[in-house]
Formats: C-alpha cells, structure tokens, sequence
C-alpha cells in the first residue's frame, strides 16, 4: 500500500514537472494554423484579422470557409470577393466573423451579410 502511494505521488509529481515545462517553453500557445486566437488573448493567428493575408493566400482560406456549404460556387465567389478587398477570412466554416470588421461589416444593398 505504502509502494503504490509513493508511485501515485512520484506520478504527480512528474506531471507537474511536466505542465511547468510545456508553459515555460510556450507550448502551451500552440492553436492550429485556423483558431481565432492564441490562448494568450492578444496574439492573433496569421489570416485572421483584417489585412494579414496575401491576395495569392485567399483562394485556400475560403476553400476551406466553404467547405461545408452545399452552394459552393457563390460562397467561393463572394468569400474571394471579400477576401480581396478585406485581406482576411474567418476562421472555420461558419461565423468568427469579429476577427475580420471588414469582413463582417461588408453588406449587401438590402442590409444583408455579403460575406459568407
């Protein structure tokens, strides 16, 4: 009993060892290449935010924010519409829109969303 209280110990030990570590080397900021935002608030994910793409980098970005549409072709063409001017796409398929003020701010005559 003794043993496996010591061992249990050792183990929790060696997992707080383990967090300290993965904080000090700033693993624990990693987000995949399509979050809204790092963990740390301020730091924005390249893409994201208003005029941090390339005009080459928007036909991926709205590939992927239409991915999951069945109209794909106007939302390919109004996504690259608004890329081209704004130079951002949201992050995933739907909504994120705040990241990107252009983007969301961006309407049609009757006062509808342009951007997809």
């Amino acid at each position: 009993m003794a043993k496996a209280q010591s061992i249990l110990l050792l183990s929790i030990a060696l997992l707080l060892v383990l967090a300290q570590e993965n904080e000090v080397f700033g693993f624990k900021d990693f987000a995949p290449e399509f979050d809204v935002q790092a963990s740390r608030g301020s730091h924005q994910v390249y893409g994201t935010t208003q005029g941090s793409l390339k005009p080459q980098d928007c036909g991926p970005r709205c590939k992927s924010r239409c991915s999951a549409t069945s109209y794909k072709k106007p939302c390919l063409f109004f996504c690259q519409k608004c890329c081209a001017k704004c130079l951002c796409v949201p992050a995933g398929t739907y909504g994120n829109k705040q990241t990107c003020p252009c983007y969301n701010n961006w309407k049609t005559k009757r006062g509808g969303p342009k951007c997809p």
